[in-house]
């Protein structure tokens, strides 16, 4: 009994709910067509118009707005991928290009290999100690093969880079002739003048003991004087190795000896290749302080381990 009154009840709610929808409707198409409602709907649209075009403005800006965020974004993004694109081919040029001045070098030193009259034997320089009080390269070829505790290394255009002080068996150091305990004969081309060649803190060549009534001019050319005595005691270094050329002179009236300072023909502290000379031998064995102290190996026979410095 209680269901069927419930059933009922909701089925003349539904009815009542649609005959209030029906009127509804009936009233808004009768109002719709009236003129004075026609007109009011107009008045109220004309009246609303600049808030809906600011409406309208505002959504637009803020629209726009968000378009230019994702914009920015999206060229920050890409301005990302540019730049480090753009990082990696740097990094990858600069390794081309060294990889060029290397090779250009090697060739070099194999086109001199060809024309000297001595054995030689091409190293890469693998470890360099060049502080203001050492000049040493570390190279990765040893008594292996060929090399021995004195003999003469050069570089690109036949200049004198310096002599092997230690050799082990995969590895030799060179104390260049920018070392301060280096000394070698000089000979000035033109004037044929001779004099001691050391090297000074910072890497530079002076030139020591030139008589002074040789001329000297800025430029001219010093290669090693290779002297040999009677007896048969030779220079350390064969004669013509290019040592470099005249930026100054120092000259005193009253003195009988005048200095020259010299400008090395490579920059040794960039040096990535050589030659190194094992078929020549002359003169003494520098006896100067290892590169890392102590005795010579001369004197002692210990070898270092080889420079773990990268060239």
């Amino acid at each position: 009994m209680t269901v069927g009154v419930t059933a009922a009840r909701r089925i003349r709610r539904r009815w009542a709910a649609f005959g209030v929808l029906l009127v509804v409707s009936a009233v808004l198409m009768a109002v719709s067509s009236n003129p004075m409602a026609i007109e009011l709907q107009k008045g109220i649209a004309f009246a609303l118009s600049p808030v809906q075009g600011a409406v309208t403005a505002v959504a637009s800006t803020i629209g726009g707005a968000a378009d230019t965020v994702a914009q920015v974004e999206a060229l920050h993004r890409r301005n990302e991928a540019l730049r480090a694109e753009n990082d990696r081919l740097a990094a990858e040029n600069a390794s081309l290009e060294a990889a060029r001045r290397d090779n250009e070098e090697l060739s070099a030193l194999l086109q001199l290999k060809s024309t000297l009259r001595y054995r030689t034997v091409a190293a890469p320089v693998i470890g360099r100690d060049t502080s203001d009080f050492r000049r040493v390269l570390t190279l990765g070829r040893g008594t292996a093969d060929g090399i021995a505790l004195g003999d003469v290394v050069i570089g690109e255009g036949g200049a004198l880079v310096g002599r092997v002080a230690r050799v082990g068996p995969d590895f030799a150091q060179v104390l260049l002739i920018t070392d301060t305990s280096s000394t070698v004969i000089g000979e000035v081309v033109a004037p044929k003048a001779t004099g001691e060649v050391v090297g000074q803190l910072g890497g530079a060549l002076i030139m020591q003991n030139i008589d002074s009534t040789e001329r000297l001019q800025i430029g001219d050319k010093v290669i090693t004087a290779g002297i040999s005595l009677a007896d048969g005691v030779r220079s350390p270094y064969p004669r013509g190795l290019v040592i470099g050329s005249v930026l100054d002179v120092a000259r005193d009236p009253n003195a009988v000896v005048q200095t020259a300072y010299l400008q090395p023909l490579l920059d040794l502290d960039k040096v990535t290749s050589v030659l190194v000379v094992t078929d020549y031998s002359g003169g003494i064995l520098d006896t100067a302080p290892a590169p890392s102290g102590g005795a010579s190996p001369a004197a002692t026979g210990e070898l270092p381990p080889p420079a773990s410095s990268a060239p």
